[in-house]
């Protein structure tokens, strides 16, 4: 993979104008794909059912159909990487309530953001195994909180493990890997590590910012998923201060660079059909189209059932009452739109509706 790109680079040098056709070749693996049924990615495992980056929630991700789970890395003191949403774990699991922790608890500034709490960097793997998951949203989601003290944190070898014996793959994200470079637990070597060493074959690799993208894409051939949020910019661009923004990189040129590196794009569901003021939708972007013609594929997140994460449009019930905000509105008329406007794949929270939206369609 990585010859072909610096082949297509260096014909894209000498053709002058002709980049945005070299481009195209690298990315054999997404033009081969192109055709098949979209893939459904449980996010964070199945995190509509399950309290998030547990194995309870990957198995029951893959259950529900899943092609892919997704877990969230981040370092543990002793450089173990683990499944978490953010290295800050006050509200994911029972950290708080633990006295013998209480010293731990401390203020960090991650991604130039000032967080109070404890951090798995300050923890060895051990003691991590000790603490118990719940769940991050009660309030949203407060049927998982039966599952609050039932699962361990878990690292990332045996969520793959996991993935393995049921025959799905996996679709890691490096959490903050700027920061993590900063404090000497770089992401990027364990994580090549245990694929490598397990033989990981069917995996996707993501990241919101690039600098790690572009070293990894000389050292696996794993497709390379740039992710994109609706504003803001890569972090890494920000800490080298360059004035760039993920504006700039869902443009055409954009998009071109990204193909030098990457095999895909993940984007904020708004960046494919943007909202107005009123929560309403508004018409659809060029955004997967554009990115098609750079063989980039386009996933997008995150589908999530509940009225409060759908777009206006979507939402179902009487909004005066209570519940409606976690009630369920019309995600499977969601997804479907979203499908008709050609992406290749979804973040689910709840794989079993992803999975029956497709396969309905196919």
């Amino acid at each position: 993979m990585l010859m072909r790109r610096v082949l297509a680079s260096a014909l894209a040098v000498l053709a002058g104008g002709t980049v945005a056709v070299v481009l195209l070749q690298p990315h054999t693996a997404t033009a081969e794909r192109r055709g098949q049924s979209p893939v459904v990615i449980g996010h964070r495992g199945a995190s509509a059912h399950r309290p998030e980056h547990t194995l309870l929630s990957y198995e029951a991700a893959i259950a529900m159909g899943a092609d892919y789970i997704e877990p969230d890395l981040v370092s543990t003191k002793d450089h173990v990487l683990v499944a978490r949403h953010e290295n800050d774990i006050t509200g994911t699991t029972d950290v708080a309530a633990r006295p013998e922790f209480a010293d731990r608890r401390v203020t960090k500034t991650v991604d130039g953001r000032p967080i109070t709490g404890w951090f798995t960097e300050d923890f060895t793997l051990a003691e991590l195994k000790t603490l118990r998951a719940k769940e991050r949203v009660p309030d949203l989601r407060p049927d998982n909180t039966a599952f609050d003290g039932l699962a361990e944190i878990p690292t990332f070898e045996e969520v793959v493990r996991l993935a393995q014996s049921h025959g799905v793959g996996v679709y890691p994200e490096t959490k903050h890997p700027t920061y993590f470079d900063s404090i000497g637990l770089s992401l990027e070597e364990p994580l090549l590590d245990t694929l490598n060493r397990l033989h990981v074959r069917k995996a996707y690799i993501q990241s919101f910012e690039t600098a790690n993208l572009r070293e990894l894409s000389g050292r696996t051939k794993l497709p390379l998923i740039q992710l994109i949020t609706s504003g803001g910019a890569p972090y890494d661009w920000v800490a080298a201060g360059d004035p760039r923004t993920y504006d700039d990189m869902v443009t055409p040129d954009g998009l071109r660079e990204v193909a030098r590196y990457a095999d895909g794009v993940g984007v904020d569901t708004r960046r494919v059909v943007p909202a107005g003021a009123d929560g309403r939708l508004l018409e659809p972007t060029t955004l997967v189209a554009d990115a098609h013609r750079r063989r980039l594929d386009v996933h997008v997140w995150t589908i999530r059932n509940e009225n409060s994460q759908l777009p206006a449009d979507y939402r179902l019930g009487n909004p005066a009452s209570p519940a409606y905000p976690r009630a369920t509105g019309d995600v499977t008329g969601w997804l479907a739109r979203l499908l008709d406007l050609g992406i290749d794949g979804a973040f689910c929270d709840d794989p079993a509706m992803g999975r029956a939206v497709v396969s309905r369609r196919g």
